[in-house]
């Protein structure tokens, strides 16, 4: 009988510069990074055979992401194969630092409009040269979770790919997201292609249980809102 084949971790040094961690970070900031990518940075080293990557995403997989990783005790990360007590001494005071970070800050603010969009992001993006498209990340309460750019240049269904949409979201496990992008026309009036998108990304919204509550277009002039303008939608 054949003996199993290994399954091989190319060492961070093995990979090409600008798909390591750290790299990745400085040159494009940790919105980029996924959690798993973040943990490497934190962990630092792996071992022979597991990759620093390889070891957070397992980490992440066992304790099922990056909140109950937060509340794990320190024996229960020792206890974990290539984590040391350095290791887990550095995992533990981070999450704990960003805990801490989390609940000093002020009460996250609520979308529940289209006006409400614009407050958000509003100001920057009408005066941008180019369309952005971005996705606002919200829970069950639409509080903003957080704010994710996917594209920049032309936005519509034949450029921008819908897995990207929804990274973050499923990523993060956040149920609902409201797409935005602005018209460097500066009027805000939505086209064929943006309902297009609109279609587009709410179907597959309903596959992936995500809740897409709306898309709005940004002009010089404030919001609109495909959904309000009954484009791009299901009819409920």
């Amino acid at each position: 009988m054949a003996a199993p084949a290994l399954e091989y971790h190319a060492l961070m040094r093995e990979m090409p510069s600008d798909e390591r961690p750290r790299e990745r970070l400085r040159s494009r900031g940790p919105d980029a990074l996924s959690n798993a990518e973040l943990l490497a940075i934190l962990l630092r080293t792996g071992s022979r055979g597991e990759n620093v990557v390889a070891l957070a995403t397992r980490l992440l997989s066992k304790f099922e992401g990056v909140n109950a990783l937060g509340r794990a005790s320190f024996a229960e990360l020792c206890a974990e194969k290539h984590v040391g007590p350095a290791k887990a001494a550095q995992v533990i005071a981070a999450l704990a630092l960003g805990q801490r970070i989390m609940s000093a800050q002020p009460e996250r603010a609520s979308v529940r409009s289209p006006e409400d969009v614009f407050a958000l992001v509003g100001a920057e993006m009408a005066l941008l040269e180019q369309e952005h498209l971005r996705v606002v990340l919200l829970n069950t309460r639409n509080q903003v979770m957080g704010i994710r750019q996917v594209n920049k240049g032309n936005v519509h269904s034949a450029v921008v790919r819908v897995a990207e949409i929804f990274r973050d979201a499923v990523r993060e496990n956040t149920p609902n997201i409201i797409l935005v992008h602005n018209h460097p026309s500066g009027d805000p009036s939505p086209s064929p292609d943006d309902a297009a998108l609109t279609k587009q990304v709410e179907e597959a919204g309903r596959l992936l249980g995500i809740d897409v509550l709306d898309h709005v277009v940004i002009g010089r002039s404030g919001p609109a809102s495909l959904r309000e303008l009954g484009l791009g939608f299901a009819k409920k």
